[in-house]
């Protein structure tokens, strides 16, 4: 089983593409693309007086649409795959996820992987979209995104969100190669239809080896049930944690506001399994409450008055970049094989950010080393 890890792309403003050479070489599995609308990170806390990275970004909302970088990276780079992690099945209709698909993979000559999931309300619901039954939606969006790719000729569908009438899509596939289709999922029925229908796998959230490793299983029983090969599902994760050289480090890390602003990705429920009361009431379900209506500047200030420390130090791997790839090992022994270590005490401030890259660097290099 090999093991390499991912690179991380943001596409936000102002957006850097320096370092496509560097990714390019062959150290990294894939280039990870994220594609929102909205970030989870409040506008009340995104200012002067909570993070100097306001002073860097007016807006932590500068997003740009993955799937145009992705082609753009595609014809600057050569060797290493390109995955949009992940685009969501309600904004955009599975005909055009199908068509983008292959003209990203002709322009990069098969590296394109069409990075799937079913969405969070902050990306849609503001805009207008219809929000209901989301996975439902995915599922479907996959059916036609396959039906498609694979037909000759004019097709019909008619499902319970999409409706297809005499369409076709000729563009053929990159000699003759369908791009890879990856999904991010956490729930039950989410797992069972990546297992059959997908390449690829993301967790939306997988807090120890053991969760992981359960989760993995769902997906491999999924595709067994299918007659699918469950090993032709490449297991992945955006592994997100606090990397500090030192406790002092880490210290200051935690103290930033928008590292107690984690909390806001981490559901009341999984809280209370270690031990603690989220901030924001037991109903609280993460970044899916994560919207402007829900989240005042008054209630994001109260909640940073609770945030308890320990339990993101209790919740989020931390530590030395050698402590960090230790502590990764265990995922890759649960059955990881593509990481993507995501350090997210970067998002302490400019300084921290400014070191990040080489913390994740270091920690990269101790994990093939633990693992080789």
């Amino acid at each position: 089983m090999k093991i390499q890890p991912a690179a991380f792309v943001r596409t936000t403003l102002p957006l850097d593409l320096s370092r496509l050479e560097a990714l390019d070489g062959g150290r990294y599995h894939s280039i990870w693309l994220p594609d929102h609308m909205v970030s989870f990170w409040p506008d009340s806390i995104w200012t002067p007086e909570f993070t100097d990275l306001a002073t860097a970004s007016p807006s932590p909302h500068r997003h740009l649409d993955a799937l145009a970088v992705a082609a753009a990276i595609a014809v600057l780079t050569r060797n290493v795959p390109i995955a949009t992690s992940v685009v969501d099945t309600v904004r955009r209709h599975p005909s055009l996820l199908a068509q983008s698909a292959l003209t990203i993979d002709h322009l990069s000559h098969g590296r394109f992987i069409l990075g799937l999931g079913s969405g969070e309300t902050e990306n849609t619901v503001p805009y207008g979209f219809d929000f209901v039954k989301p996975v439902a939606r995915f599922e479907e969006a996959l059916r036609v995104i396959r039906l498609l790719w694979e037909s000759k000729g004019p097709v019909d569908f008619s499902g319970q969100f999409y409706r297809l009438r005499h369409a076709r899509l000729d563009t053929e596939p990159y000699e003759g190669r369908l791009p890879k289709i990856w999904a991010g999922g956490s729930g039950p029925r989410m797992l069972e239809i990546i297992g059959r229908h997908c390449d690829g796998w993301w967790p939306a959230g997988a807090y120890s080896p053991e969760d992981y490793a359960s989760k993995l299983k769902a997906v491999r029983d999924s595709a067994e049930k299918a007659g699918r090969d469950p090993a032709g599902i490449t297991p992945a994760f955006i592994w997100t944690c606090l990397i500090a050289d030192d406790e002092a480090e880490l210290a200051e890390i935690l103290a930033a506001p928008l590292i107690k602003a984690y909390v806001l990705q981490i559901p009341a429920s999984i809280m209370r399994q270690y031990g603690f009361e989220h901030p924001l009431g037991e109903e609280w379900r993460g970044y899916q409450d994560i919207t402007p209506e829900a989240l005042p500047r008054e209630r994001i200030l109260a909640m940073l008055k609770k945030v308890n420390v320990e339990s993101l130090l209790a919740i989020v791997p931390h530590g030395t970049p050698k402590q960090i790839a230790r502590t990764l090992k265990g995922f890759i022994e649960a059955g990881l094989q593509v990481p993507k270590i995501l350090d997210y005490g970067g998002m302490a401030g400019l300084k921290y950010a400014a070191r990040s890259p080489r913390k994740v660097q270091d920690a990269e290099d101790e994990l093939m080393r633990l693992v080789a």
